[in-house]
């Protein structure tokens, strides 16, 4: 029932802020070699206590630089850092980081700040990728729609993941994720136990690929969502 969906959103949304607040935060800041543990662990806390679980299909490419995933709102994190051990370097956007409670996570957490109002932002956003590969040999994490999609049609990827990618010379490996919207709906706000599917599709060397790599991923991701509707029934 509805009503029931709803409650199951507030839960949710109050389990999320409750531990990222009480335990997220702390830990990170305490256990600062060990933060990409406290979170994947805390993350599977949230995941059990919202009656979520996480799955993949295929694995995290350890030689990727860039991991890209279609996007549709917090769960697409939070089970992603639930699945995986990966010290992954998210890739959020600048007023994130000024929001209470997640904006600390984020900071001490320390992942990449996105400035989208100004070109100073893409320099930004290119130096941050740079060190997080060559000094802090973190994988970036991005969503290359740049926010959260309503439907089933991806958005259309901004460029600064495509003049990053070949400037660099980097390695990016598309993620398709499915179910994280039937757990946590933002749009709706309703809730629902489930479970969230990641796949993880081949990696692409972009300094190998044609030059249209990037429509070519943006067609491929779209495909595999259209794919899995089809097949499972299940929304992204």
């Amino acid at each position: 029932m509805k009503i029931f969906a709803k409650i199951r959103f507030y839960w949710g949304a109050a389990v999320i802020s409750t531990v990222v607040a009480a335990l997220m935060i702390p830990g990170v800041m305490v256990f600062r070699k060990q933060k990409h543990l406290v979170m994947h662990y805390l993350n599977r806390l949230n995941m059990f206590l919202m009656g979520a679980k996480a799955v993949a299909e295929g694995t995290l490419d350890p030689e990727a630089d860039i991991v890209v995933m279609n996007h549709q709102g917090i769960m697409d994190i939070v089970g992603m850092e639930a699945l995986q051990k990966n010290h992954l370097r998210w890739v959020a956007k600048k007023e994130l980081f000024e929001t209470p409670w997640y904006g600390y996570l984020l900071k001490y957490g320390d992942m990449i700040s996105l400035d989208r109002s100004s070109k100073a932002g893409l320099v930004g956003l290119f130096k941050d990728v740079k060190e997080s590969l060559e000094k802090k040999h973190r994988q970036v994490a991005i969503f290359p729609e740049g926010t959260r999609a309503k439907g089933q049609k991806l958005l259309p990827f901004k460029n600064g993941t495509k003049l990053i990618a070949e400037k660099l010379g980097l390695k990016v490996q598309p993620v398709i994720i499915t179910g994280s919207k039937w757990v946590l709906n933002e749009h709706e706000r309703t809730g629902h136990s489930g479970t969230i599917h990641y796949k993880f599709l081949p990696t692409i060397d972009v300094s190998e690929a044609s030059e249209d790599w990037f429509e070519k991923l943006h067609e491929t991701m779209q495909n595999e969502i259209d794919r899995i509707y089809e097949t499972t029934g299940r929304i992204r």
